[in-house]
């Protein structure tokens, strides 16, 4: 201690030129830096799970045709229904069920899908369910 003893008691040095610093921005110099760039990112993708995608059989697809037939019949209409379908994710296999309500515009044949009035496309293929006003008045004219 004897070496120091002509500072220890000296009072702490303060710029006249530059204004101190605060202790925020003092503990920011020592934070940690991210040494792996990226990796954060990359555990948090491996870690979203996704849902795989079911396969419809033979008497759903059927199914699915005939309400879009329904559909097709009253486009002038502009029916409202309500969609469930299968959203493929772009990143990684499997995706997630979705499901949407609004106005059918059209049925593109030659794109395979539905077309919403508020322009949204919706592939066929990836239909799972359709439900609305519609279906329910055409079943009750039948029984």
């Amino acid at each position: 201690m004897d070496k120091y003893n002509d500072i220890i008691n000296l009072p702490h040095y303060t710029s006249p030129k530059r204004p101190r610093m605060s202790m925020l921005d003092r503990a920011a110099q020592f934070s940690p830096f991210a040494a792996l760039t990226g990796y954060d990112a990359a555990v948090k993708e491996t870690a979203r799970l996704t849902e795989e995608r079911v396969e419809l059989d033979e008497y759903e697809k059927g199914a699915l045709d005939m309400q879009l037939q329904i559909i097709r019949e009253h486009l002038k209409e502009h029916p409202e229904v309500t969609i469930m379908y299968f959203q493929p994710d772009t990143r990684k296999a499997g995706g997630a069920y979705l499901s949407l309500n609004g106005r059918v515009k059209k049925i593109d044949d030659y794109e395979k899908c539905v077309i919403l009035t508020d322009q949204q496309k919706i592939p066929i293929e990836d239909i799972v369910s359709l439900d609305g006003k519609i279906f329910k008045s055409i079943q009750n004219t039948i029984i």
